[in-house]
Formats: C-alpha cells, sequence, structure tokens
C-alpha cells in the first residue's frame, strides 16, 4: 500500500499562492499517475490535476492556467502550485496515485491510495 502525506495547505488572502506537497513513500511511483482531488464543505470530492508519467497533465476547467501539477522523481513528491487563488478554491485537497487509464483520470473511484488530506482556505 503506496502512503501519501500531504503539506502545504494553510490559510491564504485572495489573489495569493500556496505550493501543496505530497510524499510517496513507494518508489514505483514512476509508473503511476498522480492526481489531486479537493472536497468542500458538503460538496464531494472533485477533480482537480493530474500528472501522468509520459508528462502528460491534465487539470480541471475551473483551475486550468491557475493551478500546475509537478512531480519530482527523485524525491518521490508531487507538487500543486496553485496561484490567483479565489474563496472558491477553499476545500480539503487530496492526492492520490494508482496506474489509471486516460479514460478514468478524472474519477476519484480510479485511484487506490490516498493522503489523509491538506486544508486550504482562501479568505475574500
Amino acid at each position: 500500500q503506496v502512503q501519501l502525506v500531504e503539506t502545504g495547505g494553510g490559510l491564504v488572502q485572495t489573489g495569493g499562492s500556496l505550493r501543496l506537497s505530497c510524499a510517496i513513500s513507494d518508489r514505483t511511483l514512476s509508473y503511476y499517475t498522480l492526481a489531486w482531488f479537493r472536497q468542500a464543505p458538503g460538496k464531494q470530492r472533485e477533480f482537480t490535476a493530474a500528472l501522468r508519467r509520459d508528462g502528460h497533465s491534465y487539470y480541471a476547467d475551473d483551475v486550468e492556467g491557475r493551478f500546475t501539477i509537478s512531480r519530482d522523481n527523485a524525491k518521490i513528491t508531487s507538487y500543486l502550485q496553485m496561484n490567483s487563488l479565489k474563496p472558491a478554491d477553499t476545500a480539503v485537497y487530496y492526492c492520490a496515485a494508482a496506474p489509471v487509464i486516460l479514460s478514468q483520470i478524472r474519477r476519484s473511484e480510479a485511484y487506490r491510495s490516498w493522503g489523509q488530506g491538506t486544508q486550504v482556505t482562501v479568505s475574500s
């Protein structure tokens, strides 16, 4: 079982930036798709961004152009750089990893390994 630990959440003002990190315990990461999902209070967990091992990245429409997903295979870490943050971005952010096929990349059910989540709060 791959273990993932997110850090980097916090409170930020509208327009600010945060960088989330996801440390992964298993070096087989290089074979996995890495993803970030988020869950706001009273809402379902939703896809935010994903990065395949071939380097292709995918984003939800409402974060495209503001968020950037990346990975450091040497450190076995995934990152989510979040810029121009809005109050609507307030949520618990989760990282996930799995050998996901492209058609399933935006589905939380396709990911077998999850972190515990980190809270991001954007004040207006």
